[in-house]
């Protein structure tokens, strides 16, 4: 009788242990580059763009129930061209953590988006290194009677039957 009952208990234990991780792929990769290489463009010949600094917050983290728990978020940061008949160009979009270090720069060369484009960049769950004070500083370029971009980022997290979401906007700083 008794092992009749270890089997199916077993089996419950498995699944549960199974079950908990609730489908997230965890693996510890680096930061990966995008490849926006078919982006890339030469601003040598256009002296006549007007040049900005935009500041973006974005929680890799943030505190639960105390300062000494936090919980792991998914970052989906957009860089949004809201202009229908002009391009704009992203000169650097550099990921800083909580100290200010910059972590990562996801633009080596100017790249352009185009017309009503968004353009993502996803720091994924398990990616701790921006901590809860991560930020973006980019620098963009546009041509004169042009709207700026906008810089939003929208962290998520699930955890059993609970949701966590919300927004950030990004602040011309210059």
């Amino acid at each position: 009788m008794k092992r009749t009952l270890i089997y199916p208990l077993m089996v419950l234990f498995v699944l549960g242990i199974t079950g908990c991780n609730s489908g997230k792929e965890r693996t510890e990769e680096p930061l990966s580059k995008i490849d926006w290489s078919n982006k890339e463009v030469n601003l040598d010949q256009r002296d006549s763009l007007i040049t900005g600094t935009s500041y973006l917050s974005v929680y890799s983290q943030i505190y639960s129930y105390t300062e000494h728990t936090s919980i792991d978020l998914t970052a989906t940061v957009s860089m949004r061209n809201t202009n229908a008949a002009k391009k704009l160009y992203l000169l650097k979009a550099d990921y800083f953590d909580t100290e200010g270090n910059r972590i990562h720069s996801y633009i080596d060369n100017p790249i352009e988006i185009s017309e009503l484009e968004t353009l993502e960049i996803v720091i994924a769950e398990f990616d701790r290194k921006g901590g809860t004070g991560a930020n973006f500083i980019f620098e963009w370029a546009i041509e004169l009677q042009t709207a700026p971009p906008i810089f939003e980022a929208v962290m998520i997290s699930t955890y059993g039957q609970q949701g966590l979401s919300f927004t950030t906007q990004g602040h011309q700083i210059k």
